[in-house]
């Protein structure tokens, strides 16, 4: 349901190399939530740095919000960011969730898919 990489990469580093490089794969970034500090302005704590971003590529969400308007709820793709036992971890929603829950035909299956693996393709840059 969740796919999820790693990295020794500090977190700053993959923040900032996320905004500069998604471009090369497609995509731009939308907006970002820093969750420590959302809460923390709520009066509450949060002891990791979890920040996700929403990254759109507006060809695809074009063709694909056109077909389906349902398929607007996992829009934009999300990227999580966060340090776990001392690494960086990214992740994002598996692909297969989203195609099993849409009634897509084979064209725009392969659109998502090739989407998706771009997607992965910019986490695993990082």
């Amino acid at each position: 349901m969740i796919y999820t990489t790693t990295t020794t990469t500090p977190l700053q580093t993959v923040k900032d190399e996320l905004n500069l490089h998604s471009k090369d794969y497609g995509f731009g970034v939308l907006g970002s939530y820093d969750f420590k500090k959302i809460l923390e302005s709520k009066g509450l704590s949060l002891e990791k740095d979890i920040t996700v971003y929403e990254v759109c590529n507006p060809k695809a969400g074009q063709n694909a919000l056109t077909q389906i308007s349902e398929i607007s709820v996992f829009l934009p793709c999300r990227i999580s960011v966060y340090e776990e036992d001392g690494k960086t971890t990214l992740s994002t929603i598996d692909i297969s969730v989203v195609l099993d829950a849409i009634n897509a035909n084979d064209e725009l299956r392969e659109q998502i898919q090739e989407t998706y693996d771009n997607l992965l393709k910019l986490m695993n840059s990082l």
